[in-house]
């Protein structure tokens, strides 16, 4: 499937084949964790978060969790990567996101019941329209959030290529 500009993306992923095994591609960004201090490379299994550190961060800093699995049906690893903001700022943002779509149904039903009981609902129908416009307001929020960390998102994508590249490994597509 072809991505286009319009399309919807608030956490951006990739994919990629490397010719190397899985266990080498880890030790290479745990390694990164005592040979630089730019950013912050931590592993749990298979997964590397690579985070900007405390004192450079703001609200909307992105971080990079990259997954580097063994690949069944040929040699190499395939390595996943997920942008995406803070853990905490995407459950609070997510949460928001579940009270707006709760309220929203919440008054669209209270709304159509009393439209059916022929009682006064412009109070109800006006609350359901102001969920959807502060859900807009959250969507365009994370939008400007996003645009505001790309600039860190490239660092991360730029460090994560040159770990690679310092090992002499490139991505196949």
């Amino acid at each position: 499937m072809s991505r286009t500009t319009n399309e919807i993306i608030l956490r951006p992923r990739f994919r990629f084949h490397v010719n190397h095994d899985h266990e080498m591609l880890l030790k290479l960004f745990e390694n990164q964790k005592t040979t630089q201090s730019n950013f912050i490379v931590s592993r749990i299994d298979d997964h590397i978060f690579i985070k900007i550190p405390k004192n450079k961060q703001h609200f909307w800093s992105p971080q990079l969790h990259i997954e580097i699995n063994k690949e069944l049906d040929r040699e190499g690893s395939i390595i996943y990567g997920l942008f995406g903001p803070n853990p905490t700022v995407w459950t609070l943002f997510m949460f928001f996101h579940f009270i707006i779509a709760g309220l929203f149904i919440a008054f669209a039903i209270w709304t159509y019941v009393n439209w059916t009981l022929e009682t006064s609902y412009a109070i109800q129908l006006s609350v359901a329209l102001l969920t959807i416009v502060i859900w807009f307001a959250l969507y365009f929020g994370g939008r400007i959030g996003k645009k505001t960390g790309m600039s860190e998102m490239h660092d991360l994508h730029h460090f994560m290529r040159d770990t690679l590249r310092s090992k002499g490994i490139h991505a196949e597509a």
